[in-house]
């Protein structure tokens, strides 16, 4: 419920406070004292985008505040907004540099959290606003919402994107068949080239080593000749030094047992050279390999060369590219079983979207023979005489709403079929149409505030009456705000205010009073008549004494 709006350096206004009430709240005054600029700041507060133009001349930039009474404390929860049992105080400021900020309970939030707010707190209904009425979309909303069968439509509207989905992928699949089978010839055809290839991880290192030895064997077998020549050849070699002067120290070592150690060591050196006679010959037997294995591994390398160009640096990267490779083979290959369970499911997910959305036809087909009779009845009570309003729903093709196009059609005269609303009805008539359907969905809106910007356009005598009792009867479940010009709905007001333009010399600003008694009967009065006489302000004071 909106307690408290005040408004600064906004359009005309330097500084203006109102306070509302429960029930009927009706704002009067003159043609141009201002009554539009409440709605527009109650609209900014809620999240629609701003404008420097509403900036007062001469100022640095507006500010907006309101206080309400949260009703549903679950919404500010679920949008993360601090909050209390108390109060709710939105408050949204600019400056005409354009920077702007907006604040809920003095934290800072977005333009989106207050558009998400404000479409839970209230609901605005304007000459434009009435525009969405026009809506199928809107409207068949309006039946789901009405009949609960919102969790039916949300069944069906999952089961449509999931059927969506699966057709697309079936699409895709039998799109790129061709592409399969290419990609599943070359991969059979790289795996066997890898596998044929019989390639070991250390093979290359191996090869390049075995090469490098074939390549200089003259050279290898050389240089062993010339160390077996220093270590055991015919005269003066090491191996016949070192026996010399092993027989030398063993004869030391007798005479001073100090020299064992010196006999230890040469002991050693002799039988390590002896050693090294036997690993060089044996390096020299290797050398004699057949000269066509250089052929060989020349062979082998230029294998692996050609795969390395093809599938990745060594032969590790060739091997893992390989294993991918056959792990790829292996999905293409059972894509077809794949196939097949994705048509299952696609034909199971169409059958039950199919029983669903027929399911849900038919429930909307029951509310609207429902809804067809209340609004039929909230229209006679808005003055229409022989009001036609039936609900077409007619066939169209399958969407995440079901099967239905659903459109509410109206006509205000017996001798004229119902046609589509924005087809045959009039500003005044599209009024009292919005205030019928109101009156038959406000129990489902969850909306605590309805604001009335000149629902009375274009009506007046009995109309007006019924538009006033609508509005009273209304505002039993709801707080109603209401800008009007007609004197029957001013008359029911629970609370009355007035605003009107004040000029200073060259500078106008606006005014805004609670009315009450006397006051109020003269509003009326000027309302009546457009001016205060003893006649009008009779016929005031006898619609203020309507109950």
């Amino acid at each position: 419920m909106l307690r408290e709006l005040i408004i600064r350096n906004f359009a005309i206004v330097d500084r203006l406070r109102l306070t509302f009430g429960e029930g009927l709240n009706v704002i009067t005054g003159e043609t141009g004292a201002g009554k539009s600029i409440i709605v527009n700041a109650i609209k900014l507060l809620t999240g629609e985008r701003a404008s420097t133009d509403f900036i007062k001349p001469d100022t640095e930039g507006y500010e907006l505040q309101a206080l309400l009474e949260p009703g549903r404390p679950g919404i500010l929860s679920e949008l993360q907004i601090p909050h209390s049992d108390k109060e709710l105080i939105i408050r949204r400021v600019l400056q005409r540099s354009g920077k702007g900020r907006a604040y809920i309970n003095d934290s800072l939030v977005t333009i989106q959290t207050l558009g998400a707010l404000g479409s839970e707190i209230l609901e605005i209904h304007s000459q434009h606003e009435h525009q969405k009425l026009f809506s199928p979309a809107l409207q068949r909303k309006f039946l789901d919402r009405y009949g609960g069968l919102e969790p039916l439509v949300r069944e069906v509207e999952a089961l449509y994107y999931q059927w969506k989905k699966l057709d697309s992928e079936l699409s895709e699949i039998r799109e790129k068949e061709r592409e399969r089978t290419q990609r599943i010839d070359m991969l059979r055809y790289q795996i066997e080239e890898i596998d044929s290839a019989g390639l070991d991880p250390t093979e290359k290192e191996n090869l390049l080593e075995e090469r490098k030895i074939l390549m200089n064997l003259h050279q290898l077998k050389s240089l062993c000749d010339q160390i077996l020549e220093h270590l055991k050849g015919d005269e003066g070699s090491i191996t016949d030094r070192l026996g010399t002067t092993l027989s030398l120290t063993r004869d030391l070592s007798k005479i001073d047992d100090s020299a064992t150690d010196a006999l230890n060591q040469i002991e050693e050196a002799h039988a390590l050279v002896g050693e090294t006679v036997h690993i060089i010959r044996d390096l020299m037997e290797r050398y004699d390999l057949d000269p066509a294995r250089l052929e060989e591994i020349e062979s082998r390398l230029l294998t692996i060369e050609k795969l390395e160009r093809k599938y990745g640096d060594g032969i590790e990267e060739i091997l893992r590219y390989r294993n991918a490779a056959a792990e790829e083979l292996e999905g293409l290959l059972h894509l077809s079983e794949k196939t097949g369970d994705l048509e299952e499911e696609l034909s199971r997910t169409e059958r039950n979207l199919g029983k669903k959305a027929e399911e849900l036809s038919g429930k909307r087909k029951k509310v609207a023979e429902e809804l067809e009779g209340l609004i039929l009845r909230e229209l006679r009570e808005l003055a229409f005489q022989a009001p036609a309003f039936h609900i077409s729903i007619s066939p169209s093709d399958m969407g995440p709403h079901g099967l239905d196009r659903l459109e509410f059609l109206f006509s205000a005269n017996p001798d004229q079929p119902p046609r589509p609303l924005q087809k045959v009805a009039s500003g005044g008539e599209i009024s009292r149409v919005m205030l019928g359907l109101k009156s038959v969905f406000a129990g489902i809106g969850g909306h605590e505030l309805l604001i009335f910007d000149e629902v009375d356009a274009g009506i007046g005598g009995e109309t007006a009456e019924s538009v006033a009792e609508k509005l009273k009867k209304l505002s039993a479940d709801h707080q109603i705000i209401c800008i009007t010009h007609l004197p029957q709905i001013a008359s029911r007001a629970d609370h009355h205010l007035m605003i009107r333009k004040v000029l200073s010399g060259t500078r106008s600003s606006v005014e805004v009073k609670t009315l009450q008694g006397e006051e109020r009967k003269k509003e009326i009065a000027r309302m009546m008549s457009g001016e205060v006489t003893e006649s009008s302000l009779q016929h005031a004071g006898e619609l203020l004494q309507k109950p």
